[in-house]
């Protein structure tokens, strides 16, 4: 019965110790999914200004050939 109360207890404590690093995991998720949608914002931002410099290049094409 002592030994099997130490190996629960050793059970135990790795069990708080692996709680404790998915709280810290579950932590760095949450910021590197923060840094994604911060980058995907950023992205999508410039290929916004990357397609209004294609449009104004297309239309000062255009107006070239007339």
């Amino acid at each position: 019965a002592e030994l099997i109360a130490q190996e629960l207890s050793a059970i135990g404590l790795k069990l708080d110790a692996l709680e404790k690093r998915l709280v810290e995991v579950e932590h760095v998720n949450a910021r590197l999914e923060d840094a994604a949608l911060t980058t995907a914002r950023a992205l999508s931002e410039i290929s916004a200004h990357w397609d209004a410099v294609y449009e104004a290049m297309r239309r000062r094409d255009e107006a070239a050939k007339r």
